[in-house]
C-alpha cells in the first residue's frame, strides 16, 4: 500500500471524493503543512498554525495509480485560487500536493506542467507541491463527515 496526500480546501467533500475510488483503501482527514505540534480543528481554522486541511489517501498502487489520484485531486477543487475554495478562506484551504516520495514529487510537477501547457484553468496554478510533514489526524467527528450524515457529495464548490 501506498500513502497520498492532498489539500484541496474543507477536506469533508475531498475525502469523500477520494473515497469513492477503486482501489483506494482508506482515508483520513487530518492536519499538515503546519508548525504547532498536535492541533486542533480550531487552531487550524484560526489560520496560526499554518495547517492545510488534508485527506491521506491509502491506495493500493495495482489497482489505481497516483497519476488517477492527481486527476482527481485536480478535478475536485480549484488550483488556482491561493488560500481559498469557494466561501472558505484561509491558509488551511490551500491547493497542495504534499508527496511522500520523489517519484510523487516529480509526478505531481509533471501534472503541474502538462495543465499549465494545456490551458486547463483559466488563471494560474497556484498549488503547492511540498514534501509531507507529519500528519495529525483530526478529530473522530470529521472522519468521513459527509458519509456520517447522509451522503452529501460536497461541501464546497469545485
Amino acid at each position: 500500500m501506498q500513502k497520498a496526500t492532498f489539500g484541496a480546501g474543507c477536506f469533508w467533500g475531498v475525502e469523500a471524493t477520494f473515497r469513492r475510488i477503486d482501489g483506494v483503501t482508506a482515508t483520513a482527514v487530518g492536519y499538515l503543512g503546519g508548525s504547532l505540534k498536535d492541533p486542533s480543528y480550531e487552531d487550524v481554522c484560526s489560520g496560526q498554525s499554518g495547517h492545510a486541511e488534508v485527506v491521506e489517501v491509502t491506495f493500493d498502487e495495482d489497482r489505481v495509480s497516483y497519476d488517477t489520484l492527481l486527476e482527481t485531486f485536480w478535478a475536485c477543487h480549484n488550483p488556482t485560487t491561493l488560500n481559498r475554495q469557494g466561501p472558505d478562506v484561509g491558509t488551511q484551504y490551500r491547493s497542495a500536493i504534499f508527496f511522500h516520495d520523489e517519484e510523487q514529487k516529480a509526478k505531481a510537477q509533471a501534472s503541474v506542467r502538462a495543465l499549465t501547457s494545456a490551458d486547463a484553468f483559466p488563471r494560474p496554478i497556484v498549488t503547492e507541491i511540498t514534501p509531507t510533514s507529519t500528519f495529525y489526524a483530526a478529530e473522530d467527528y470529521h472522519q468521513q463527515y459527509l458519509e456520517k450524515r447522509g451522503g452529501a457529495q460536497s461541501c464546497h464548490i469545485p
